[in-house]
């Protein structure tokens, strides 16, 4: 039996807007497993992105809770909440937002030295060997400004993974990425995922979507549909007959569910 690591209980979520409230999440209820990779599909403005800004303590929920670690995140105040995003989430957007006057090196190396109890020494270490894993030594001195969209957004995943989080949060992480940078990426998330690292990720591709092993189908605030996968074999990410099976597999899906 798969392990919870994190926990939404009724989940809801409203804004309101010149007196106008508009309801994105319903009474929500999900668990997110230790080592799994969980793909959000659904159609645009159905509420995928909310849910992970929730889930991450990023946005404030309107009522429910979210347990991660026997804690209700939804009660920290923020200062307790910034800390725990920055000891145990990782998070990658579509933008890299990487500090535009740091050089990649240092964007990485920044939220590093907040983690508890590790040295300036074993960040050093911990940075230096993201940076070689995501094939960045020879740019890392470079700002921002002088780097590609695929080497600032492996730049982005190194951050989000530098204080070794427990969860990954990923919104649209390929959105605006070629095919080739996206797969780089692709590749990235997967491996720190099997280094044990959980991720969630929300995403409109349906290739993307078939790195996880656990893909959520969401729609007008609600989960309406999941689908199991086997965990993705990195050894097949370049076997084009390996993608197209698991891409039919979620289409499938997905079109039985009017996607």
């Amino acid at each position: 039996m798969r392990e919870a690591i994190l926990t939404a209980r009724r989940l809801a979520k409203t804004y309101v807007a010149d007196g106008v409230q508009t309801h994105v999440l319903g009474s929500v209820d999900l668990e997110l497993y230790d080592g799994d990779f969980t793909s959000v599909m659904g159609p645009s403005g159905s509420g995928k992105s909310t849910l992970l800004y929730c889930l991450s303590g990023m946005d404030a929920l309107t009522s429910g809770e979210v347990v991660f670690e026997g804690v209700d995140i939804a009660r920290l105040d923020e200062g307790r909440l910034s800390e725990l995003r920055a000891q145990s989430f990782g998070f990658v957007f579509q933008a890299a937002n990487l500090v535009s006057n740091l050089t990649l090196y240092e964007n990485v190396a920044v939220p590093g030295y907040l983690k508890r109890g590790r040295s300036v020494a074993q960040t050093r270490r911990v940075v230096d060997g993201l940076i070689e894993r995501m094939g960045l030594s020879e740019v890392a001195s470079h700002l921002p400004s002088q780097a590609s969209g695929g080497q600032k957004q492996r730049c982005a995943v190194a951050r989000a993974v530098v204080n070794e989080p427990a969860i990954v949060f990923a919104d649209e992480p390929t959105g605006a990425l070629n095919r080739a940078n996206s797969l780089e990426v692709l590749d990235l998330l997967s491996e720190l995922n099997r280094d044990s690292i959980s991720v969630l990720m929300v995403t409109h591709d349906v290739r993307s979507a078939i790195r996880g092993n656990r893909v959520l189908y969401f729609e007008d605030g609600g989960i309406r549909g999941e689908l199991e996968l086997a965990p993705w074999d990195p050894s097949f990410s370049r076997d084009e007959a390996y993608v197209r099976e698991r891409e039919a597999m979620a289409s499938a899906w997905l079109a039985s569910l009017s996607w």
